[in-house]
């Protein structure tokens, strides 16, 4: 039993993908429930507009109409999978592949035009995650070889370090070759995300410059705020610029407000000018050490806790223990930062966390 046309409109119009039809004026005569979903503009917005509205200029209409009357994508009056842009509603250039003919009278005159266009988005999602793929197996494979070799050098370069050194002081220097780690692995975690956003068929793109977006491989910790640590105002003070920002992310994402300094000296002017619940200082700094900004803190504002963080469990110039015989509230080791650690002895240090621990830093 064949079809009625009542059956097959109704069909059409039910379709999941866009379907239009022009009169021969070029004005938009047929507009279905596929279309008004993707497009989102109703019925009564396109039925009788010039149909150059469904798309992002006039010059991207005129393109499509000229391959439907050329022989080149299906023959003359046919187009098969033409690939082009629609404009929505939300002014958003969706990609789509348009299958359409010309309609002709009894009199072999152009009556119109029917396409059904198919939405490309989520299709070429799909081809950038396949190349997100190429891309993820390929940068492995060339990069991880040489940051294993950058790895094993640096652990051989700290061994030498200490063994020429002597007692002198090299907690400088072995910050640095902590700094290449540290480096290591955040390169080493990109490429791990990589392969998740792969592997999950997921992935988000952020702004770059001006239109240009790019796809977004900063790390998604494990944060959310902590009521215990909402609206304080904490110092953090170290010269290493890549943990002052990775310290101000963790803490303001917990709802901190957060400020930084890259010395022990700026670290003091600040607390001297401007009111803070907590300083998390770093150790070894140049100007004023963990020790100096401690003391000099406790003399002028012995009401503010003060955290002490080191990349090292070793303290050669004893910095720590002599802080702590100061009454120093607690010491974090920073390699890596225990995200849930920090806050619980933040919280503890400006008397929100309940029972204080016996040692924040075991």
């Amino acid at each position: 039993m064949g079809l009625s046309r009542e059956t097959l409109e109704r069909l059409i119009n039910r379709s999941t993908d866009i379907v239009v039809a022009t009169d021969r004026k070029g004005n938009v005569a047929y507009y279905n429930d596929g279309a008004s979903r993707i497009l989102g503009y109703a019925s009564g917005e396109i039925l009788g507009a010039y149909v150059e509205r469904l798309y992002p200029d006039l010059a991207e209409a005129k393109r499509v109409m000229l391959a439907m009357r050329s022989e080149e994508y299906g023959g003359r009056g046919i187009v098969e999978t033409f690939q082009t842009r629609f404009l929505s509603k939300r002014n958003e250039a969706i990609p789509v592949a348009i299958s359409g003919t010309v309609l002709y009278d009894d009199a072999g005159e152009e009556d119109g035009t029917i396409g059904f266009a198919k939405d490309l988005r989520e299709i070429l999602r799909k081809d950038q995650l396949a190349t997100l793929g190429e891309v993820a197996v390929g940068l492995s494979h060339e990069i991880n070889n040489p940051l294993a070799v950058i790895l094993n050098q640096a652990e051989l370069l700290e061994r030498e370090i200490d063994a020429l050194a002597g007692e002198r002081d090299t907690s400088v220097e072995c910050e640095r070759v902590d700094a290449i780690r540290r480096e290591v692995g955040r390169i080493t975690g990109i490429l791990e995300r990589l392969g998740q956003m792969v592997e999950t068929e997921h992935y988000e793109t952020a702004t770059y410059v001006g239109p240009a977006r790019m796809i977004d491989l900063r790390e998604r910790r494990d944060l959310e705020r902590d009521p215990r640590l909402e609206g304080l105002k904490i110092l953090v003070v170290d010269d290493d610029p890549g943990i002052c920002h990775t310290l101000k992310e963790i803490l303001e994402a917990s709802g901190c407000c957060v400020e930084t300094a890259p010395d022990g000296a700026e670290g003091l002017a600040r607390v001297e000018s401007e009111r803070f619940d907590l300083v998390l200082s770093d150790v070894v700094m140049p100007k004023m050490d963990g020790y100096e900004l401690y003391t000099e803190i406790r003399k002028r504002r012995p009401e503010l806790p003060v955290l002490m963080m080191t990349a090292f469990h070793y303290d050669k110039d004893h910095v720590i223990k002599r802080s702590r015989v100061e009454g120093l509230d607690g010491v974090i080791f920073k390699k890596p930062v225990d995200t849930a650690r920090l806050r619980e002895v933040i919280a503890e240090s400006v008397g929100r966390g309940g029972a204080a621990s016996a040692d924040p830093s075991d």
